[in-house]
């Protein structure tokens, strides 16, 4: 059976979507349109669903919040924000991240010879 790529990236994308959107929150207030606009600028898609569903639960979880602003076209905006649970959430995150990729990077760049139980 073909390995799909695609299945393996959703199935690592569904984990890291918490953690991409509080860094665009980060660093600015954002509506859904503008979050699925900063992840594929990096090269990460998303669809439109997943955006409401995700800022929804942090929402829930009191990691982000939202505040209605008149738009001077159209109906009013509901842009996002990051609280400070949501900050201290963000900073635990990138220290995991830090500790796993560091581990994977190693894991990438082991020789046959290290490949063994005993060497690591």
């Amino acid at each position: 059976m073909p390995i799909n790529k695609e299945n393996i990236a959703t199935q690592m994308r569904k984990g890291i979507m918490d953690y991409c959107f509080l860094i665009i929150l980060a660093h600015r207030r954002a509506y859904p349109s503008e979050i699925i606009t900063g992840l594929q600028q990096v090269g990460l898609s998303v669809k439109e669903a997943t955006v409401y569903t995700v800022l929804n639960r942090l929402t829930k979880e009191g990691k982000v919040t939202y505040q209605w602003e008149e738009s001077p076209s159209g109906p009013p905006r509901k842009y996002f924000l990051i609280t400070m649970l949501g900050q201290e959430y963000l900073k635990a995150t990138a220290e995991v991240w830090h500790e796993i990729s560091t581990s994977i990077n190693k894991l990438n760049n082991i020789s046959d010879n290290q490949c063994n139980p005993q060497s690591m």
